[in-house]
């Protein structure tokens, strides 16, 4: 039997693994005895070209390191970024001017984070099993198996799961009734772009996202699942008009589309605890894309973990983890998924929804109130 030895294994070789395995090197752990297992080439990661939009508190992550550089060449800085709801009263603008810094965030592809962060951890030593697949997960008192489908199995005192966003098609059933939503991205441009303002609009479906991104605007619009199969038979004239008036004129007229595409929305939050196992980014939780949290509150599981595992290796040190994580997770999680659940369950006109209206303006008014939201979009709860 084929059998290695580690002091921890990872599973899943995306930006969070990437990420936690780089931190834990940094802070003195042998790269070597750390295993990343990822089904994926480096080669295959790298040409992932979904959008995702990184906050400043994950820019400061990844110039720990040192992948910043790799990242931000082809990012796009968010300078503003302006909360509104479709047809009513209340607005909040963000503007990163307040806080002193050169951007809220970016909107950076997928592919290009993964492959900045491979580059920047390449030099390290770590153990790259890749491709493997993970097949089974077992563990002991002492340590925790994790066999591979090739047959070789491999041991270590802690794993770290950090594979995220595949999903069974049970699975994607239950979070489609979660929310009720589809979610439709795609690219578009439009005549009177507002540059590097980013855009959160509440429509009377969900929140409908416009990320600056090169020339035009990374799309992410929340629907309910009829309206979502109707946009997407739409030719792309059609599509457009629709966008127009679920929008709105502040970016002018939507005149160009990219090919859209869809993916059901609903909240995993809810990640098994186990003495030896311990579940980072989205394989702990999977949130409604409202506000683009995913994977920033990720890279913060990733950098708390190395933090505490960089001192010891036990099960004690994972109930430190969860102790640490819980308040900036269950913030996040809580604040996403009310803001999705307001929009995708009650009906057009609720006193809920114009509830959330009143307290954008509200938060415009009130500064301490929108630099604790700000503060939370950017950094997390520390």
């Amino acid at each position: 039997m084929n059998i290695a030895d580690f002091d921890l294994i990872i599973c899943g070789g995306g930006p969070v693994g990437l990420c936690a395995a780089g931190l834990l090197a940094r802070r003195g752990l042998d790269p070597a005895r750390i295993a990343l297992v990822d089904l994926k080439t480096p080669q295959q990661a790298a040409a992932d070209p979904r959008t995702i939009a990184l906050s400043y508190g994950s820019r400061q992550i990844l110039e720990e390191l040192g992948a910043w550089d790799g990242v931000g060449k082809a990012a796009t800085a968010i300078e503003q970024i302006h909360v509104s709801r479709r047809g009513h009263f209340g607005r909040t603008l963000l503007d990163r001017a307040d806080y002193d810094l050169p951007a809220l965030g970016y909107v950076a592809r997928y592919g290009s984070v993964n492959q900045a962060l491979a580059t920047a951890t390449d030099h390290l030593g770590l153990n790259l099993l890749r491709p493997a697949e993970v097949v089974a997960l077992a563990e002991e008192d002492d340590h925790v198996a994790v066999s591979l489908q090739d047959g070789r199995i491999l041991r270590a005192a802690l794993a770290i799961q950090a594979e995220g966003g595949v999903f069974g098609e049970q699975q994607q059933k239950s979070m489609q009734r979660d929310y009720r939503q589809l979610a439709l991205i795609a690219h578009v441009h439009a005549d009177q772009a507002v540059a590097h303002r980013a855009f959160e609009r509440f429509t009377d479906e969900g929140p409908l996202a416009l990320l600056p991104q090169d020339d035009g605007y990374a799309l992410v619009w929340c629907v309910r699942p009829d309206t979502g199969e109707r946009l997407l038979a739409l030719d792309d004239a059609a599509f457009l008009a629709a966008l127009n008036q679920a929008f709105g004129q502040r970016v002018g007229r939507f005149t160009r589309t990219s090919p859209r595409h869809s993916y059901a929305l609903g909240l995993n939050a809810k990640p098994g605890r186990t003495q030896r196992v311990v579940a980072i980014g989205n394989a702990a939780q999977t949130l409604h894309p409202v506000a683009g949290q995913g994977l920033n509150l990720g890279l913060r599981d990733a950098r708390v973990l190395a933090d505490v595992l960089a001192r010891e290796r036990t099960p004690e040190a994972l109930q430190q983890f969860h102790r640490r994580r819980g308040q900036d997770r269950d913030l996040t999680i809580r604040l996403t998924d009310l803001m999705a659940r307001i929009f995708a369950s009650a009906p057009q006109g609720t006193p809920a929804q114009a509830l959330l209206g009143l307290s954008l303006g509200a938060i415009d008014l009130l500064p301490p109130a929108r630099d604790l939201l700000a503060g939370q979009m950017m950094f997390g709860r520390r």
